[in-house]
């Protein structure tokens, strides 16, 4: 069976046991066994670019060392993560602060109190904390971070002398903010804006996070800000610019592999994705997506050509 035949047996597998959840917290032996290393490993991705580029990297790196991989697209948390648990997918690229803030509410329930943090270390031993019990092992974050972002125009930027969000809010601009409706209400977003950086944000405009017609509405000076990304690749086109969060409003959404510990815990699996954290940034990321979304390159393709550019698999 290939890759993309046994992708498709997985989803289905992953279908008819969504709703069964993972095993209890005080059956999983797979919690307290030594970490297993697994020669046939899922590789999951959420089903967007840039998780799926984060995949197809990591099974490139595995392959590499000497792992053979399947990938597998779920786009729902809800169903992926237990998958992640029960061993039916092995490794899945995450975000630190928010699978940090996932976890804690599953473990906690909805009202929880969110556990990531603009700080990555304090983010990264909650997750651990909340990670462990459930049989995942999370691997150590690279330099990549993909969080929330604000962006202006250039020209609005050059004219305001406007650098960072702080900026923004010392030149007391009023400021329409392009965003999704639950911006009006999240704490990162116009309430945050307001609180940590004195921002005069008269309204939300909800034309969605980073979409085209948010960028759209900001290039044409009907807002003067708009949310989107750290690896948005396309602000360039929309002549937009990007302001530093200088506060640290947001949180540490840093690039981290998630593995099932019992069979992907190995120093094997861990050395081999490592190497990745010495090469990715932010704007690898950003530049990979550019490459899949607007020239329509495949995402397979695109992790190829990087990881040798990087040196990391021999050209081939």
């Amino acid at each position: 069976m290939n890759r993309v035949r046994r992708a498709l047996a997985a989803l289905a597998l992953l279908a008819a046991t969504a709703c069964a959840g993972g095993p209890s917290l005080e059956n999983r032996g797979e919690v307290t066994a030594p970490p297993g290393d697994s020669r046939d490993l899922t590789v999951g991705s959420a089903g967007f670019t840039e998780s799926d580029l984060l995949a197809q990297l990591y099974a490139l790196l595995l392959e590499h060392a000497g792992y053979s991989t399947d990938l597998i697209s779920v786009t729902n948390r809800e169903i992926y993560e237990p998958a992640l648990e029960n061993g039916q997918i092995d490794v899945v690229p995450e975000y630190a602060a928010t699978f940090a803030d996932w976890l804690g509410a599953k473990a906690h329930g909805a009202d929880a109190k969110p556990v990531g943090s603009p700080d990555l270390t304090t983010t990264m031993k909650a997750l651990r904390e909340l990670a462990a019990p459930r049989g995942l092992t999370v691997l150590d974050p690279g330099r990549a971070v993909d969080q929330n972002a604000f962006a202006v125009t250039a020209a609005y930027a050059k004219k305001h002398g406007l650098r960072t969000l702080s900026d923004v809010g010392a030149a007391k601009l009023p400021v329409r903010l392009a965003a999704g409706d639950e911006c009006v209400q999240r704490p990162y977003c116009a309430p945050g804006l307001r609180s940590t950086y004195g921002i005069d944000v008269v309204a939300v405009d909800p034309k969605g996070v980073g979409t085209t017609q948010a960028k759209q509405a900001v290039q044409s000076g009907q807002d003067q800000m708009v949310l989107t990304t750290t690896t948005d690749a396309t602000l360039d086109q929309f002549g937009l610019v990007l302001l530093e969060d200088d506060k640290k409003l947001q949180n540490a959404d840093y690039v981290v592999p998630v593995v099932n510990r019992a069979r992907a815990g190995s120093a094997g699996v861990r050395d081999a994705l490592g190497r990745l954290n010495t090469v990715l940034t932010t704007a690898d990321l950003a530049s990979m997506n550019e490459q899949v979304d607007s020239w329509r390159r495949l995402p397979e393709d695109v992790a190829r050509a990087y990881l040798e550019a990087k040196k990391l698999l021999p050209k081939g």
